[in-house]
């Protein structure tokens, strides 16, 4: 088939604006073949292929789309999934602008090839049509333990036990996912997408106890003495952080994180469901990042007017370009350049407003974005009865307090060597968000696949 030279990708189909504002279905609504076949077609198979470089699992990319322009999606998949126990949870939630997009040599003179898009379409293409199920490799009847079934826990499972380790999983919660069903909204990604790749991982082998928190159900000593001879630690970052301004202690004032799992894991939004969520008439979420996003565009989805108040420019605006034109399209508000600095309530302990300063931007700061000064007598108030605090989140201290000789950094990240992903502990490996802090998905896997190996060369010489 002929190349597909133009200069842009193929348009994503998405639910239009003011009905999904309304509802929790998922916003974009894919691919189809004949589109997939056309935006496969203007790749071109570079020899030294950039976008591979790009990837922090180091998929097989231009391989995979070549696969795409020959009608074989199954073997598309095949290609996938060889580096990736996720495929189709990362063409929804990865940011593959910032990563393989970014080095697409089609993004020189025109648009990158979709290969998020891509990835997406052939991982729902492979969920909706394959019907054989994985077999569980010959043990090695060799015991490790991951903790936590995030992003980064997943694929460490994922990768050892395709080795043949018995792999046990630990997770906090009742279900399976980590951030991926507790943080990441139904409307973005669904969570039987979710399940489906953990089913996978429970077909290799993979032996799944959820209600287990370990620091206190178990520690990591006890599991050396219960016969496993390794243990990763993905636990995550689920320790919301808040700005320490007053009235944040009022009623109607969330974390995003809490915001989020009564919604995404409890159902809060379901008529029947046993976990309240407020229905607020205006809601101001501060920050700007992905969170933000979701959480402001879950309150909508409630019924609520919402504000995002962030205290640089769009410029600085850390979330991705999609994220953000969407909650536009959805008629979410934006309060550029301005900074909380305060929450009023009511007689009854209810947050009535939140006063804010104006700001304009002045050198770089630390992290090389322009720096939010306030300016002087420009306090202001934005009349509001919920107020959600997405500023980032650190990593749960649970593990670290209850484990001796854990290394952790001062922002409570566990110390690890970058090439093995070990710590400070002889056999414990830790990554994604536990080590890094809040990061993206794809990255919290590249972790939990250098782990992976890691403990594979590791128990392979003890």
């Amino acid at each position: 088939m002929a190349a597909n030279m133009s200069l842009k990708r193929n348009e994503m189909p998405t639910q239009d604006a003011i009905i999904r504002a309304t509802n929790f279905n998922e916003v974009a609504l894919g691919y189809s073949e004949e589109t997939a076949i056309d935006e496969a077609l203007r790749c071109l198979n570079c020899k030294n292929a950039p976008c591979v470089a790009g990837c922090p699992v180091n998929i097989h990319i231009p391989e995979f789309i070549a696969k795409v322009k020959e009608g074989d999606f199954e073997g598309a998949y095949q290609v996938i999934y060889q580096s990736s126990s996720l495929p189709a949870v990362c063409g929804r939630v990865c940011p593959q602008e910032k990563q393989c997009e970014e080095r697409c040599i089609r993004g020189i003179k025109g648009e990158s090839v979709g290969i998020g898009r891509l990835e997406r379409f052939v991982a729902d293409w492979h969920n909706a049509h394959c019907t054989e199920t994985l077999k569980k490799p010959e043990s090695n009847g060799i015991k490790v333990a991951v903790i936590g079934s995030g992003p980064s826990g997943l694929t460490c499972a994922g990768e050892l036990a395709k080795k043949g380790y018995e792999v046990t999983v630990f997770e906090a919660l009742h279900t399976a996912g980590g951030v991926l069903v507790y943080g990441i909204p139904e409307f973005r990604l669904p969570k039987a997408i979710v399940q489906k790749e953990v089913d996978a991982l429970i077909a290799l082998g993979v032996d799944l106890q959820t209600n287990v928190v370990i620091g206190k159900t178990l520690t990591i000593e006890e599991l050396f003495e219960a016969g496993f001879k390794a243990v990763f630690v993905g636990s995550g970052a689920g320790l919301p952080r808040f700005m320490n301004i007053e009235g944040e202690s009022l009623n109607g004032v969330y974390s995003a994180n809490e915001f989020l799992t009564r919604n995404n894991l409890m159902k809060a939004y379901k008529e029947g469901s046993d976990t309240p969520i407020m229905k607020a008439k205006h809601t101001v979420v501060v920050g700007g990042g992905n969170v933000a996003m979701d959480a402001a565009r879950t309150a909508k989805r409630l019924g609520s007017e919402v504000t995002i108040v962030y205290r640089r420019t769009e410029k600085e605006l850390p979330a991705r370009l999609e994220e953000v034109h969407h909650a536009k399209e959805e008629g979410i508000n934006f309060a550029m350049l301005t900074n909380p600095v305060k929450i009023n309530g009511d007689e009854n302990g209810w947050v009535s407003g939140i006063v804010c300063d104006r700001m304009e931007l002045s050198e770089p700061d630390e992290s090389g974005r322009a720096r939010p000064v306030k300016i002087p007598n420009s306090e202001y108030e934005i009349m509001t009865d919920c107020v959600i605090m997405s500023i980032g989140t650190s990593p749960n201290p649970l593990i670290k307090d209850t484990t001796n000789g854990l290394e952790v950094n001062k922002y409570g990240g566990i110390i690890v060597d970058e090439e093995t992903a070990l710590t400070s502990l002889k056999g414990v490996y830790a990554g994604g968000d536990a080590v890094t802090g809040a990061a993206t998905v794809i990255s919290a896997m590249g972790a939990g696949k250098t782990a992976a190996k890691a403990i594979d060369e590791y128990l392979k010489n003890i």
